[in-house]
């Protein structure tokens, strides 16, 4: 009863979205509404058909109470409507689970190269360049903001902006520790070795997400170079700020100052909202983390090993033997669907326990 009641408001809240959509707002408001309504209107969809298909349901059954020449048919047809209903209803009862607030935003993407040296910075690049092809199949838009090259190519660091619809809901899910089985381009022995690089995926925090008052930070200017050390800038256009409450420390050093400044500012709001974000689930959900929801970046998350082809996602225990097609990006989405199906089959349990 619960259920259809909460069903009910969501259509109620739709059709009153639609009439003062209709009514000419003013254009912010126009925005507003519309963004609600976007993010309604596929529950609306479902409802509908679950609707539809309890009245063909309905249907069935007064055919096979009333001995109808066709209830032969009808009871053969029972069967298919009724996993439609299923299917109709598990969809909303997980569109109907709470939302993280971020999901629908934009996101910082930063990787790092971790144990390995030059080999991980190899992989890190690896990395980086499936989430850039990922992002170009979804049709986003990635920003290099910063980075630092590897010795013998690849990164030992580098963060991006990746803007786009629900960026951060789909990213979310690749923060933490990913590790490669591979033989180094860099060896000549054979021989394999493991190596490592850190994922973290924060979720694009505008200014009315984050106050960040002009005394709480420290703006220093420095020399800038470009690529591998070379051309360097004869001015002092690189932007490191310090945020003095916390000690998070956030450098740009492209050839604008104006530039860096902005980036800088950028991926420090995105750091701060995504700590904010972390503590306040801390202490909503301290007794009930996992590794996948808390988005713990302490651990490993996935191995891909190169000799045999695989992909091993050890928070769920998947492993798939599509390597190649996982870091070009292509398969890479079977992977977060994976994690995000989990993720919310462990959020129905728990709604129903």
């Amino acid at each position: 009863m619960a259920l259809r009641q909460r069903l009910d408001e969501v259509v109620d809240r739709f059709n009153i979205l639609e009439q003062r959509m209709a009514s000419g707002p003013a254009a912010d408001e126009f925005v507003r509404l519309s963004r609600e309504y976007a993010e309604l209107e596929p529950l609306v969809r479902s409802v509908s058909a679950l609707r539809d298909a309890e009245k063909e349901l309905a249907g069935i059954d007064e055919m096979l109470r009333s001995g109808d020449e066709l209830a032969e048919l009808a009871e053969a047809e029972r069967p298919t409507v009724l996993r439609r209903i299923e299917s109709i209803s598990d969809e909303i009862r997980v569109a109907l689970l709470p939302k993280d607030e971020a999901d629908s935003k934009s996101a910082i993407l930063e990787v790092r190269a971790g144990t390995g040296g030059q080999e991980a910075a190899l992989f890190a690049g690896d990395l980086f360049r499936m989430y850039e092809r990922f992002a170009s199949d979804n049709g986003w838009r990635v920003e290099v903001m910063s980075l630092s090259e590897g010795d013998a190519g690849g990164y030992k660091e580098i963060i991006a902006a990746v803007r786009g619809d629900s960026v951060f809901a789909r990213l979310k899910w690749e923060s933490g520790v990913h590790r490669v089985q591979r033989v180094p381009a860099t060896e000549s022995g054979g021989r394999i070795h493991t190596s490592a690089a850190t994922v973290a995926v924060l979720p694009e925090a505008e200014e009315v997400d984050i106050d960040i008052p002009a005394n709480d930070i420290r703006i220093d200017t420095m020399r800038a170079s470009g690529a591998g050390g070379q051309h360097v800038n004869t001015t002092d256009s690189a932007v490191r700020i310090t945020h003095l409450p916390t000690g998070i420390v956030v450098t740009s050093s492209e050839k604008s100052q104006h530039q860096n400044r902005a980036r800088a500012m950028e991926v420090l709001r995105a750091r701060l909202y995504d700590m904010h974000r972390r503590e306040a689930a801390e202490s909503r959900a301290a007794d009930r983390r996992t590794q996948v929801g808390s988005g713990d970046r302490s651990e490993r998350i996935r191995t891909y090993n190169f000799p045999q082809g695989r992909v091993t996602d050890h928070r769920i225990n998947l492993t798939l033997y599509k390597l190649d097609e996982i870091l070009s990006g292509a398969g890479l989405g079977e992977v977060i669907d994976a994690l995000a199906t989990d993720h919310n089959a462990k959020l129905l349990a728990e709604a129903d326990a």
